[in-house]
């Protein structure tokens, strides 16, 4: 169990830290209006199926500073009423017919364009997480703290290859990846990423 911090640095410079935010802005806005009509055909389905479209939960991002993140809902109504959902079958048992779908090709993020369109989060980066599970992730890693150095992003390294995070085992593999990426980061690496996430969703290989 590590309980003592390493020194992680950032390998983008501040020059580069701006042209990733432009180039953020710039895809997010341009996906939102080409991908408007499958947006809408979402917004419609999620709707008929009852309750609330448009799903917000804080997580904690950029500076370790909360914001509320937007997915279209997958998820019965009040289906953590009991208490969070973590395991694969306990979020399959809970979640709608549209959701099941929306899930599996990863369709139910897209609102999450806009949180990257206001800065909330990058197109690449660490996947943010609720303040519930960093606060049992620091008590085996304290590294983590080293996350809030980057805006948390739609998809990662960590989101390709370590699959759904629902154990403590997978969190902390995933915080390895992320950590790694901080050390190693660049314009043309997170491009690969993005291509590769694209690549995925459009022949729907599982991640």
């Amino acid at each position: 169990m590590n309980k003592t911090t390493t020194q992680y640095n950032d390998a983008m410079s501040s020059f580069e830290r701006g042209v990733k935010r432009i180039i953020d802005f710039t895809f997010a806005l341009c996906c939102i209006v080409v991908l408007s009509p499958l947006l809408l055909l979402i917004y419609l389905l999620v709707f008929l199926s009852g309750g609330d479209v448009i799903y917000r939960q804080e997580r904690i991002g950029y500076g370790g500073k909360p914001f509320i993140i937007y997915k279209f809902r997958i998820m019965k109504k009040d289906a953590e009423k009991n208490g969070i959902l973590r395991t694969v079958e306990e979020r399959k048992g809970k979640m709608t017919k549209i959701g099941c779908f929306l899930c599996e090709h990863h369709l139910d993020e897209l609102p999450q364009l806009f949180n990257v369109l206001l800065g909330d989060m990058s197109l690449v980066g660490p996947r943010p997480e609720r303040q519930f599970f960093i606060d049992q992730i620091l008590q085996v890693n304290p590294n983590y703290i080293h996350i809030y150095k980057m805006r948390p992003g739609l998809t990662s390294n960590a989101a390709l290859y370590n699959g759904y995070t629902h154990t403590m085992e997978k969190m902390l593999i995933r915080l390895d990846m992320d950590l790694a990426y901080l050390t190693t980061r660049s314009l043309w690496g997170d491009f690969v990423i993005v291509c590769k996430t694209t690549f995925y969703i459009l022949t729907g290989k599982k991640f």
